[in-house]
């Protein structure tokens, strides 16, 4: 019954050129896997979902717990290698989702995501109070990140007030009229690892993820 026993396991034995070759792909998987975290854009990192997707294709043939190790080192990897790419951006203005615009000696600087071209592109700014401040006709805009400066002027022709506002978007498209994503102007002050990944702290605007940074200026 042992022998029979030991046959059956040598039947199923990966064969040592097979086992090479199970070797060889491996290597190469993480040597293209570090690869990609090396060069990866700190704006759009890599991601987790995709590792592990890459992990599966190898877990058919060499099982996914011999992989443990390596995944658990990738992530530190990863994680080190997004700070320090986000080290980069201390120091550098930078547009993040938000809704705000800081009025600051005459000047206020802001910008607008647009999904899609727009015939029409209009921005409102508000006070505190929810009171439209200025409305800005933009024209007609190609999609991407549209900047602007405000130059504190109010519809009135007044001057506003320093601090902080709030604006709104709306672009027309065929006659269609959608609400847009806005972003904020931030200056980086610093850099921080969490749990969640890496931190990047813009000024009066907090901490924020690195996904919430849309351009470095």
């Amino acid at each position: 019954m042992v022998a029979s026993v030991q046959n059956t396991a040598n039947a199923f034995a990966v064969p040592a050129s097979e086992q090479s070759q199970i070797k060889e792909t491996e290597d190469r998987f993480l040597k293209l896997l570090v690869t990609q975290m090396k060069n990866q854009d700190p704006l759009n990192p890599l991601d987790n979902a995709q590792v592990t997707s890459q992990m599966a294709q190898l877990s058919t043939v060499t099982g996914i717990d011999k992989l443990n190790n390596t995944v658990q080192a990738l992530s530190s990897s990863m994680l080190a290698s997004q700070s320090l790419q986000a080290v980069s951006m201390i120091g550098h203005p930078v547009l993040v989702t938000g809704d705000g615009v800081e009025l600051g000696n005459g000047q206020g600087f802001a910008a607008v995501e647009l999904a899609q071209p727009a015939d029409q592109l209009t921005l409102s700014i508000n006070d505190a109070s929810g009171r439209s401040v200025r409305t800005l006709q933009l024209g007609a805009q190609d999609s991407g990140i549209v900047q602007m400066t405000w130059d504190g002027l109010t519809d009135s022709g007044t001057t506003a007030p320093d601090g902080r506002y709030t604006i709104s978007a709306v672009s027309e498209l065929g006659g269609q009229k959608s609400a847009t994503a806005t972003l904020e102007y931030g200056l980086v002050n610093s850099v921080a690892q969490s749990q969640n990944g890496v931190t990047v702290n813009v000024g009066k605007l907090g901490d924020v993820s690195l996904n919430a940074i849309k351009q470095i200026l």
